[in-house]
């Protein structure tokens, strides 16, 4: 699951940390040979509210096995804290937006016609309930930024599996992007090279046989995007 870095070869150019969405970033990175330390640390529900708690300037995970892992990661770039860093921040926690459609969670808020109120979705109450829903995701990077550190968070792929509602997908996300970006994080959105007319992923970039996940070549993608930055 973790893409593990090796200290033997040249520094490290990021740390990653995040769900499973992280996973094609790694891959990428690990097969372009370029030096990182990190990978996913847990699933994408884990990552919205209540799994961290401040320790200092550091942070500790509630999950034990996220906990190991970051503890692990931190090893490999030679430092005891997330304020210790000193390689820029990628980060994929928020943005696992099926979880926030979850079809059954929006039920409440459509008219007997079926459909939303004009209006709704990307309204202020929408944005309030997203915001909410991942408040603990944008603690997490207002955190990080608060400590100085240059942080790039991923959108996810463009897959909207058939528990979530594709409406309440596409403005939840929006809802993320515009928060994260608010704190002074950089938005890493290549939604306009990866998906096709229908506003979806593009085939040959989805995990095959995979409801949710990009592939390695999504990874790839990522990946240029975060080297022509500087990485």
């Amino acid at each position: 699951m973790t893409t593990p870095y090796s200290t033997t070869t040249t520094p490290a150019r990021f740390l990653l940390l995040g769900d499973s969405h992280a996973g094609p970033v790694g891959r990428a990175a690990k097969a372009a040979g370029i030096p990182f330390a990190g990978g996913p640390i847990g699933s994408g529900r884990e990552f919205t509210a209540g799994f961290y708690d401040p320790r200092g300037d550091d942070v500790v995970f509630r999950g034990a096995e996220a906990e190991s892992r970051y503890r692990s990661f931190l090893g490999e770039l030679g430092v005891t804290g997330l304020d210790r860093l000193t390689v820029p921040l990628v980060c994929t926690f928020g943005f696992s937006a099926h979880f926030v459609a979850t079809t059954e969670n929006w039920r409440i808020y459509r008219t007997r016609g079926g459909g939303f109120p004009p209006g709704f979705l990307g309204g202020p109450f929408f944005d309030a309930l997203v915001r909410a829903a991942v408040r603990d995701a944008l603690a997490f990077y207002a955190h990080a930024r608060r400590l100085g550190l240059r942080v790039l968070a991923v959108m996810p792929p463009q897959r909207v599996p058939g528990m979530s509602d594709r409406e309440v997908f596409m403005a939840a996300q929006e809802s993320v992007r515009r928060a994260v970006a608010e704190l002074g994080v950089e938005v890493v959105d290549l939604r306009a090279r990866t998906t096709d007319a229908s506003g979806l992923q593009r085939p040959e970039l989805c995990e095959t046989d995979d409801i949710i996940h990009g592939n390695l070549a999504f990874g790839r993608i990522i990946l240029t995007d975060l080297l022509d930055r500087g990485l």
